[in-house]
């Protein structure tokens, strides 16, 4: 089976370089890699070409026009049987390539995904933001997960389609924010074998700072709603959780501040907010403890404390915004 190993690329040619040389350990060699560098001003050619003699690579440059777009693009050059889509910023283990062309020997998937796990390399904060869009206290924890609540929709941080299954679709119609999503609901109603290979997982880095991460899950909520309006019934109570959480927290902050100027004291908000700040300071110490238990790192207990509430209230915050401008608004914000 000849695997074609699709990477769109945006003015991060660093993280290309370690991608690509985790790929040149691959205990299974029968693939290419094709890396479409989607409109950067900072080329990531030069470090492309030199593994050259290590893989079969191919490097091509178009207009920037979004990393679903940019799949395409790569989709349509690609020679394999089946296409792996991986985000820029993974490092892949030794032994992926092998463990997915077992699963799909076993199984016979027209589409996979897998999750994704921490390297030892990553800083501090890159581990607690990974614990966050992984821990079962955190909408993350969904993700890659045996235990997923629903049907599997891979994530194109880690993603595998047969080559029917992209004939058969036409691949990603969105661009950018959410297109992974959208794209696998719409392989699950065209009939296609979806699964999770739980073996099949790669090291992501994701995000190297807490604002970076902040503006990338507030694009995750604000995607979730992009979805609603493609396909009303993929849109869950769960999904507004983080906005009932940023609202919350939100209201905690303000009911706090009054009772702070309030010189007499107002018994209800008082206990108010008494309650509030012992559910906060329960939630945090839930989710110290389990961090420290998972990460065996105090300092990472502590950040992934901060990384949680980031991700809550920034993908709530964009639920809110988003949902606000589609429905009160009456916006079409699908991009």
């Amino acid at each position: 089976m000849f695997f074609s190993i699709i990477i769109p690329l945006y003015n991060r040619p660093q993280e290309i370089k370690e991608l690509l040389q985790s790929l040149v350990s691959q205990m299974y060699s029968n693939f290419e890699v094709i890396v479409v560098e989607d409109g950067s001003t900072d080329s990531a050619k030069d470090i492309v070409e030199s593994f050259s003699t290590d893989l079969q690579i191919n490097y091509f440059f178009k207009q920037n026009g979004g990393q679903g777009f940019a799949r395409n693009y790569g989709f349509e050059r690609a020679k394999g049987d089946y296409f792996i889509v991986f985000d820029s910023d993974i490092i892949v283990p030794s032994e992926y390539l092998s463990i997915v062309l077992s699963s799909i020997q076993e199984n016979s998937w027209d589409a996979f995904g897998g999750p994704d796990a921490t390297h030892s390399s990553f800083t501090a904060v890159q581990k607690a933001i990974s614990y966050s869009m992984t821990s079962p206290f955190t909408t993350g924890g969904i993700r890659g997960n045996k235990r997923h609540v629903g049907q599997f929709h891979p994530r194109s941080f880690n993603m595998g389609i047969s080559r029917a299954v992209w004939q058969k679709t036409g691949g990603f119609r969105l661009s950018r924010r959410s297109e992974d999503i959208e794209f696998s609901i719409r392989m699950i109603e065209s009939g296609c074998k979806v699964g999770l290979i739980p073996e099949a997982f790669v090291y992501h880095k994701r995000r190297s700072n807490f604002a970076q991460f902040y503006k990338q899950t507030y694009s995750f909520g604000k995607g979730r709603v992009d979805i609603a309006q493609l396909y009303p019934s993929e849109l869950k109570l769960i999904h507004a959780l983080p906005s009932c959480f940023t609202v919350g927290v939100i209201g905690l902050l303000i009911l706090n501040f009054i009772n702070m100027l309030t010189f007499d004291e107002i018994v209800l908000l008082h206990y108010l907010a008494l309650i509030g700040n012992t559910l906060v300071l329960f939630f945090c110490g839930l989710l110290f403890v389990h961090s420290l238990s998972v990460t065996k790192s105090i300092r990472v207990a502590v950040l992934s404390v901060l990384a949680s509430f980031t991700q809550l209230i920034a993908y709530g915050s964009g639920f809110i915004q988003n949902y606000i401008d589609c429905v009160g608004l009456k916006k079409n914000t699908v991009q």
